[in-house]
Formats: structure tokens, C-alpha cells, sequence
């Protein structure tokens, strides 16, 4: 039960939702991205390698998310499938530390993924029997850095396991199985909403901390499941639609 000061934080949760969960959002922010594909491999692939490199300003992001559509072409699937080794050898990318050897080592895994394992959906899902989604990522994880790699490629899927807030991985995860018609898709019916974690970025956390939902210092997997509990209380059925307030707040307001 929500109540005394508790209703009041609801409330204005609540209220700052409804103003950022809105079309307007996606403009400004990299989910603009995937929002020009239809087809739910399309949207699952781009939406996937944009939050593995969304870090830093939301501007860089999305010029370096519409250089991934000018690779991938009209259907990020039809790359996948169909790229030959001499396609790869073409590629000219680079966003901060993601350069165009770790884009080819993520191609050739999703590739796998999409030909031995049904997919980004099928491998997230396998085995949801916990409150939280952490050993699916772990379990999505291990399949993802299955092929040959480069050991410095690991960095750029976090590891919950070393108490990895996974920022991006909850991102792409809120972005594929929040599904109110607005922002997220909901492509996805295997997971559902209660199971996702808030995004813990900077603005989030910030956010987080001055309305008492966060008592730890550090933006580590510990906090993010202090922040997920609280918003739980809030709305068991829908936690993270709760991003989108403190979030909005973090980046547009002076809070």
C-alpha cells in the first residue's frame, strides 16, 4: 500500500510519466532509431547494437545510430543473415571506444543468435524463473561471446555478475517489452514488464537519490535493485515505466 508521503512521491511519479513518456520523446533520444524499422527482428537488431553504444551526449548517439542504419540498410535482419565476409571487410565505424571490430565481432554473433538460437528474444527468455532478468543477461551473455573474439569486446555488454548496473542491456530490455503504444514497442511477449530493471544512468540515479528511493553511492547492480524495489511498490505491473520520470527530470528539469 502507497500512502502518506509515499502517495505524494506516487503521484508525482505519476505525473511526470504522463509528461515524458510521450512521441515527443523519441525525437531527442536514440529509440528514434529503431522507430523507422516495422518488422520485429529489424527493431530487435538496431535497437539492440544502439543501446550497447548509447553512452555519451544523446546527439553523438544518434549520428553514430543513423551510420549502423546506412550499414545495415532497409533490413537490419536481411544484413545478418545474408553478409558475406567481404561485406564485413567494408565497414567504417566507430562510436568512442566501439570501433568497427567490435561492430563486426557483434554482427557475426548476432548472426549465430538469429541462425542457431531463434533469436535475440529466444535466448533473453530461456529459463525465466526469477524475479529479475540478471541470469538471463548473464545466460544471453555467455552465448553472445561464444564465437572467437577479441577479449577487449567483452567490455561493451555489461556483466551483472561483477555488480554491473547494465544500464544499456535494462534499456534495450525496457525498450523491447514495455508495451503502452507509446515509446517502448513491445515486440516481445516471452518477458514481461514486472521482470525489467530501471536504467541506472547518471540522470536516473541522480533523480533517484534526492527523492529518497536510493540510499547507496554507487551506480552499481545493488542500487538498481534498491531503486527496483521501490518503484515496485509503486506499480508492480509497470516498475520501470518510472525511467521516464526520472530520467525527464534528471536531463530536463533543474531538480
Amino acid at each position: 500500500m502507497v500512502n502518506g508521503l509515499n502517495k505524494e512521491l506516487k503521484d508525482l511519479l505519476e505525473h511526470k510519466f504522463n509528461l515524458y513518456n510521450s512521441t515527443n520523446f523519441i525525437i531527442e533520444d536514440p529509440i528514434s532509431i529503431p522507430h523507422a524499422y516495422d518488422q520485429k527482428e529489424d527493431i530487435e537488431i538496431i535497437s539492440f547494437l544502439i543501446s550497447i553504444i548509447s553512452w555519451g551526449n544523446r546527439k553523438s548517439i544518434i549520428k553514430s545510430g543513423n551510420k549502423l542504419k546506412e550499414i545495415l540498410g532497409s533490413s537490419p535482419i536481411d544484413f545478418i543473415m545474408r553478409f558475406k565476409e567481404h561485406d564485413l571487410k567494408k565497414i567504417d565505424f566507430v562510436h568512442r571506444t566501439f570501433n568497427k571490430f567490435d561492430l563486426i565481432y557483434f554482427l557475426k554473433s548476432l548472426k549465430n543468435i538469429y541462425k542457431n538460437h531463434d533469436g535475440l528474444e529466444n535466448v533473453f527468455s530461456k529459463n525465466l524463473n526469477d524475479e529479475f532478468m540478471y541470469n538471463n543477461i548473464s545466460n544471453f551473455r555467455k552465448i553472445f561471446f561464444s564465437l572467437n573474439h577479441e577479449k577487449r569486446t567483452e567490455k561493451h555488454i555489461s556483466n551483472p555478475k561483477k555488480n554491473s548496473a547494465c544500464k544499456r542491456i535494462n534499456m534495450f530490455l525496457r525498450w523491447m517489452v514495455r508495451n503502452d503504444g507509446v515509446v517502448d514497442f513491445g515486440v516481445w511477449k516471452k518477458i514481461k514488464p514486472p521482470m525489467l530493471s530501471c536504467p541506472l544512468d547518471v540522470h536516473t540515479a541522480n533523480i533517484g537519490r534526492k527523492l529518497n528511493l536510493i540510499s547507496r553511492k554507487q551506480n552499481d547492480l545493488k542500487t538498481v535493485l534498491e531503486l527496483d524495489k521501490k518503484l515496485r511498490l509503486f506499480d508492480k505491473n509497470d516498475p520501470v515505466k518510472y525511467d521516464y520520470a526520472l530520467f525527464g527530470m534528471g536531463v530536463y528539469e533543474k531538480f
